[in-house]
């Protein structure tokens, strides 16, 4: 059974930060592409971060470079997005997401973890 795990979310007040975690289980965690999507109510989904499956490379919207990393441990199967230098923009539901590397491209989603930042 595939499961994606968030976990790390909370509340935090501007200039903060947070490290998200994701733990997966029930796939070849190495052979995905992993990604960090965020949903705020009125706008669209938006793609945070992503790493490749070895981790050699990420990629960030323009809205989170130099704030955000993402970093993932193929040997304990878990990814992370560490956040810095929150502002209330960042405020949403964070999800992890795995992209199979190769043909088929399974995705799989995890239920979300919610970031709220607020003084």
């Amino acid at each position: 059974q595939v499961q994606l795990v968030e976990s790390g979310g909370g509340l935090v007040q501007p200039g903060g930060s947070l490290r998200l975690s994701c733990a997966a289980s029930g796939f070849t965690f190495s052979n995905y592409v992993m990604s960090w999507y965020r949903l705020t109510p009125g706008k669209e989904r938006e793609l945070v971060a992503s790493i490749t499956s070895t981790g050699g490379s990420t990629n960030y919207a323009d809205s989170v470079k130099g704030r955000f990393s993402i970093s993932r441990d193929n040997a304990k199967n878990t990814v992370f997005l560490q956040m810095n230098s929150l502002n209330v923009e960042d405020t949403a539901v964070y999800y992890c997401q795995a992209t199979r590397s190769l043909s088929p491209h399974y995705t799989y989603w995890g239920q979300g973890t919610q970031v709220t930042v607020s003084s």
